[in-house]
């Protein structure tokens, strides 16, 4: 894929970005801390606040990062801009309005996996971003496309039941497209994106049981994974 600008050019965006909605960085990272800390909890309210979580977080990235900072340089984050916010509502939608989303950690290999993810998108990713020279504000920090992409596969994995392919579509075509750019531009600290976005596409899809109701559902059934 040809990039139509220079690495400096895509870190400075960064830079206007840090500088442009500071100290709002802070909150969204506690927003994404309270996501998880909400899901250990019993709150009968714990499945909804996590998926507005994620809505809101797709939403800033679509409207704030694509469409504000990142289209000057780059068209094509207009098309990207648009396809985060359908995400964003796509999230409302199914995880507040219809309640399809049920978290919880389970002591099992997905779910330690789902862990791995959302402690690199939180600790792992800005400390490995610091080692490769991306120093800020010239670096991409949580709220915007890479991690956050990541942090959501974490959170996704925490489902109990199996996940519609089609909410997966946009997360994992980002997966790709990240990836891609990220070999181009040689933010190594995304390269773990294609393996979020592919493991977690997998399992979501298949390594899930059936949710009561649909059909053919025989109850649950913890495959061992």
């Amino acid at each position: 894929m040809k990039i139509p600008f220079s690495i400096d050019e895509f870190l400075s965006v960064f830079e206007h970005y840090n500088n442009g909605v500071w100290p709002l960085q802070i909150f969204i990272y506690l927003l994404a801390i309270t996501g998880i800390v909400i899901l250990f909890t019993q709150a009968s309210y714990k499945n909804r606040i996590i998926s507005l979580i994620l809505s809101a977080l797709w939403l800033w990235m679509g409207i704030v990062y694509h469409l504000i900072y990142f289209s000057p340089i780059n068209p094509a984050a207009n098309v990207f801009g648009v396809m985060f916010i359908v995400q964003g509502l796509i999230f409302a939608y199914f995880g507040f309005l219809r309640k399809e989303f049920e978290f919880e950690f389970r002591l099992n290999a997905v779910n330690i996996l789902a862990i791995v993810f959302l402690s690199y998108a939180l600790i792992g990713y800005p400390i490995l971003s610091h080692q490769f020279g991306h120093v800020y504000p010239r670096t991409p920090t949580f709220g915007l496309p890479c991690p956050t992409t990541i942090y959501t596969f974490g959170i996704l994995l925490l489902v109990n039941y199996r996940i519609p392919g089609y909410i997966l579509i946009i997360p994992f075509l980002w997966s790709l497209i990240g990836f891609s750019a990220a070999v181009n531009l040689e933010i190594r600290e995304d390269y773990s994106l294609v393996v979020a976005g592919i493991l977690s596409s997998v399992l979501l899809i298949f390594g899930k049981p059936r949710r009561p109701g649909y059909r053919g559902y025989k109850g649950y059934r913890d495959i061992g994974l």
